[in-house]
């Protein structure tokens, strides 16, 4: 447990650090409208009950008769933490930031911004204006926005599978959005200066990691930056791994453990790519990957 604590503010010092560095401004996501936040936060402790439902009935597929396109991959179509609707519905969206923080214990924006941070280093002397940059997977675009508080003169798009999500994204962050599949990206060969991608590969299966890892270098110009995080993994951490373990026991994560046993860096090095930088607080940890000149 003193493990847990050190590791869990770790979170938060390095944040504040990194803020006073002036590598991105101070960022925070407070509801300004009360009475919204309050009924969200109704509907958030309503649909606990039916998660906690659907996980002591192991229910992780209840999504996949529901879903509207056969162009969604089978694996996509699942109860991912067993949360109602899946990835398909406006709701969902709505509630997956407040549902993440519930589950890291208000970490998940700290956490996250490890990615922010070894961007960051490597862009400081970076004119924005001339840096185009995709955030893979941008989900209900949490980082997506914080990309923008940091970089409001680049050219930011932020790409996911879900319309829904996609949906809150382009509210949210106020950014382009575009559909579409992360074994297939939409770009030319080189034609990007970085790609984000956060909290995605535990929940592919082991057969797509590759495929996507060399989509992410294909679509990198030469001396181009993928900014990358996700879980930490046993090695990492040790003292946290009975932490680890309950984590995809308790919330759904079918491809966790393979995960866990992946050499990321010898995986994005199959694709192209070389390890320049990583940090990592409490469960996350972050990699910067270059495509070399």
């Amino acid at each position: 447990m003193a493990r847990v604590r050190a590791a869990y503010g770790e979170a938060f010092a390095k944040d504040r650090r990194d803020v006073a560095a002036g590598l991105y401004p101070a960022l925070e996501d407070r509801p300004t409208r009360p009475l919204q936040a309050l009924a969200r936060a109704m509907d958030f402790l309503r649909d606990a009950r039916e998660v906690d439902q659907r996980r002591r009935r192991g229910d992780g597929t209840e999504v996949r008769d529901q879903t509207p396109s056969e162009a969604y991959p089978i694996y996509y179509r699942q109860n991912f933490h067993y949360q109602t609707g899946g990835w398909f519905t406006a709701d969902s969206a709505k509630r997956y930031d407040a549902q993440v923080e519930a589950l890291f214990s208000g970490t998940a924006a700290a956490m996250r911004r490890r990615v922010l941070s070894v961007l960051m280093k490597a862009l400081k002397d970076t004119d924005q204006r001339a840096l185009t940059l995709v955030d893979l997977a941008c989900g209900s675009g949490a980082f997506l926005k914080d990309l923008a508080a940091t970089l409001p003169r680049a050219n930011l798009l932020g790409l996911d599978l879900s319309k829904a999500y996609l949906d809150q994204s382009r509210r949210r962050s106020g950014q382009p959005v575009v559909q579409a599949k992360m074994e297939q990206l939409p770009f030319a060969d080189s034609s990007l200066d970085a790609v984000t991608c956060i909290y995605l590969f535990h929940e592919l299966p082991p057969r797509y990691r590759p495929v996507i890892a060399a989509e992410m270098a294909r679509i990198l110009k030469p001396g181009g930056l993928l900014a990358f995080g996700d879980s930490i993994q046993p090695a990492d951490e040790p003292d946290l791994q009975r932490l680890l373990e309950v984590f995809p026991a308790f919330f759904h994560e079918p491809y966790y453990e393979s995960y866990a046993q992946t050499d990321l860096e010898a995986l994005f090095g199959e694709a192209g790519l070389i390890k320049i930088d990583d940090d990592r607080a409490f469960l996350t940890k972050a990699l910067l990957f270059q495509k070399p000149l």
